[in-house]
């Protein structure tokens, strides 16, 4: 699947299954009813984050329940040269490598896409946005942590703002079309902020499947989203 042919239907809202129920994920998944339209899976290895989560097993489970669901998986591990093929062979549609995880980023991308999977590049809170640009014309996707990566239901981060706009203005002078995804403490409060700022994909854990009723927070949160697409 094409996941990357237009932009004209974001804001898209990517779950983070991390916060879902590991005993109920099936019920969580589905009690989002269709308003999602991918699933974020983040990848932890104890090493890189100082947490363990998802295996490659696990994405083959989820790719043989939802075959037509996006799998958005974002590796925080060290030496991601290990896990490429793992994932790309069990149901992947996007891989995503941290820019502080390898001394050869261009290698590892160029790696992935030749697996037949969306390549994308993640930068840390800290990390100057600049890292990023030499690479940007192998990337299908750029992941923007508006936390510190490791766990789940920590605040967002405004001081990450900035680098949405410049990501976005990078895009639009070179031509360049990779979608924008920000992860961590991303809710309705702020998810108008962060489209009209430049990002594509909302990446949203406990303000999704902390709630009652994830299918109302998953909206609210999408149409606040538009509001900033709107206004952008």
């Amino acid at each position: 699947m094409n996941l990357f042919q237009t932009r004209e239907r974001r804001p898209l809202l990517a779950p983070s299954l991390l916060a879902a129920d590991p005993l109920g994920m099936r019920v969580h998944i589905d009690a989002l009813n269709g308003t999602h339209q991918w699933l974020h899976l983040d990848i932890m290895d104890g090493h890189f984050v100082p947490n363990l989560s998802f295996g490659p097993m696990f994405l083959s489970a989820l790719r043989r329940n939802y075959p037509e669901v996006p799998m958005d998986v974002h590796l925080m591990v060290a030496s991601p040269e290990s896990f490429l093929v793992p994932f790309a062979t069990q149901g992947a549609d996007v891989l995503t490598v941290h820019v502080e995880a390898t001394p050869h980023i261009h290698r590892l991308l160029q790696s992935v896409r030749e697996l037949g999977v969306h390549p994308g590049i993640t930068l840390n809170p800290g990390t100057p946005v600049e890292f990023l640009y030499p690479v940007l014309h192998l990337v299908d996707l750029v992941l923007v942590m508006s936390v510190n990566p490791g766990f789940g239901g920590q605040s967002f981060l405004p001081e990450v703002v900035p680098k949405i706009e410049a990501l976005h203005r990078f895009r639009e002078v070179q031509g360049l079309s990779f979608l924008i995804e920000v992860d961590g403490g991303v809710s309705a409060e702020n998810a108008e902020c962060l489209v009209k700022s430049g990002c594509d994909v909302l990446v949203a854990g406990n303000s999704v499947f902390g709630t009652p009723q994830p299918e109302l927070a998953a909206n609210a949160l999408l149409e606040a989203g538009r509001r900033g697409l709107n206004r952008g």
